[in-house]
């Protein structure tokens, strides 16, 4: 009874191990074809079109294995299945809401190059290097074109906008 179990065994691990090799050189030659298209949409859709065919077959062949493999052998595949399915979202867990640190600067000097005012009396800046930043606070701020103001880094994400020489600052935000 054994050796019929294990025989048994030896030709469905042999035959998906065939089945997986002419796949993955499938899988390569479609890469390939790919990768040739010079068109950047039609590559994209490309992959994406590999790779919704590679889950299908994968999905075909995990549920062709469970129904060829003894009762055993399909709950420790299942189990297998539920502990990667768990292991994944514990890590989505742990990574919700991190924000990806990225190099910073704290703060900037610039000299404006035009200031408006626009219909509601805040201010508009444009900078020498073409950023552009507009007051969000209710505050009275002189400042006119070819004044150096330092913008720096403030609590929850916010900026101020100081000016040389000044000690007053206003709350700003990028608009381009």
């Amino acid at each position: 009874m054994t050796s019929r179990f294990t025989h048994g065994l030896r030709w469905i691990t042999l035959s998906s191990l065939l089945l997986s090799l002419h796949a993955v050189a499938d899988i390569e030659e479609q890469l390939a074809q790919c990768a040739a298209k010079t068109d950047k949409l039609e590559r994209l859709i490309c992959y994406d079109t590999l790779a919704a065919q590679a889950m299908n077959r994968a999905a075909k062949q995990v549920s062709t294995d469970v129904n060829e493999v003894p009762t055993h052998t399909a709950e420790v595949a299942a189990s297998q299945t539920e502990t990667a399915q768990t292991t994944l979202t514990e890590s989505a867990q742990e990574n919700f809401g991190k924000v990806v640190k990225q190099e910073q600067i704290d703060a900037m000097w610039l000299t404006v190059k035009q200031v408006d005012k626009d219909p509601y009396g805040t201010l508009k800046f444009s900078f020498e290097n073409g950023q552009q930043w507009k007051q969000i606070d209710s505050r009275r701020f002189r400042v006119s074109s070819g004044d150096k103001v330092q913008i720096e880094r403030a609590a929850l994400g916010s900026f101020l906008l100081g000016k040389e020489g000044s000690n007053t600052t206003i709350r700003v935000k990028r608009i381009n």
